[in-house]
């Protein structure tokens, strides 16, 4: 009997995996937004290098894309475990804590994620795998420390400072593994462009955790800075972005800059309509727009070639 429940508790595990992906990494934000940021990065890349007169996307894209979601699912997974003790008080509702997955399921998933984005990267270039891993190694190594100095939880620009690495890791990832795969020849435009991307991402970032009310208990910027000074914070990221584009593509740089319109409707909501949490979809947009149209910018350099 012990081996009967034994079976069908392990046949219950991908359903339970499921919902928790599901409900806590939902694929239509989380999913669009790792294809789209790779497909961005790998076009601008290679319409930066040179090497875009015929460019569409390879096997190796797909290959990138799917090590990228992964990637942030895996971080995703160890958020969860991580946060446990702070969401048992505050957000008794999540999968972890009402026991609708376990640490053992989402460590079992973890390591699947592992194996499959090692073998994949495999068909790329040895940097690849390499850079994965770091990127994977890296949030792992983000618990211990957090277990070492607890209270780097509480101090959150602080813990955006440790962090936020996890995802120039993976713009990294994605650049070296075109450079290594021989798709461009890199040069020093490299920083402005992983720059670019990291302030669209870090604008998001600060409005997703910006709101009008005060609650010391809450993980949000505007705690630490103020409501208008967060929100100012993520506004100037996201023109932080928009201006390195233009200073990257020049006329070609002006699709992805109209994606402005988003923060700027955004900080007016907020700042002028005082909407509670005014800024998290329009920065949501300006997320989504600006790496769309730095696609499409990208492939529009390689026709006008």
């Amino acid at each position: 009997m012990a081996e009967l429940s034994d079976v069908l508790t392990a046949s219950r595990v991908p359903a339970r995996l499921g919902r928790f992906v599901l409900r806590m990494f939902r694929p239509q934000i989380y999913v669009t937004y790792g294809v789209l940021w790779t497909l961005a990065l790998e076009g601008s890349a290679e319409a930066l290098s040179g090497s875009a007169a015929h460019w569409t996307p390879s096997w190796s894209t797909v290959v990138r894309a799917v090590s990228v979601v992964l990637a942030l699912l895996f971080a995703r997974m160890v958020d969860e475990q991580k946060d446990l003790e702070y969401d048992r008080t505050h957000n008794p509702d999540r999968p972890l804590v009402t026991g609708a997955i376990t640490a053992a399921e989402l460590r079992g998933a973890m390591a699947f994620s592992t194996v499959v984005v090692v073998v994949l990267n495999t068909f790329v270039s040895a940097f690849s795998v390499l850079l994965i891993l770091l990127a994977l190694g890296y949030t792992l190594f983000l618990v211990a420390l957090e277990r070492r100095f607890p209270r780097l939880g509480e101090r959150l620009i602080a813990n955006l400072l440790v962090s936020y690495p996890v995802q120039l890791l993976l713009s990294g990832y994605l650049y070296v593994s075109l450079l290594t795969g021989d798709e461009i020849g890199g040069d020093g435009r490299a920083a402005p462009l992983m720059a670019m991307f990291a302030c669209a991402f870090l604008q998001f970032e600060f409005a997703r955790k910006t709101e009008w009310r005060r609650d010391p208990r809450a993980r949000l910027y505007s705690e630490v800075l103020g409501p208008r000074g967060s929100a100012a914070v993520a506004l100037a990221l996201a023109v932080g972005a928009v201006v390195l584009g233009l200073l990257l593509f020049g006329a070609r740089g002006w699709p992805p800059a109209l994606s402005i319109v988003f923060p700027a409707l955004g900080a007016w909501r907020f700042l002028v309509r005082r909407k509670p949490s005014g800024l998290m979809l329009p920065a949501m947009g300006f997320v989504l727009f600006f790496n769309l149209l730095c696609f499409y910018g990208s492939t529009a350099i390689a026709i006008g070639r």
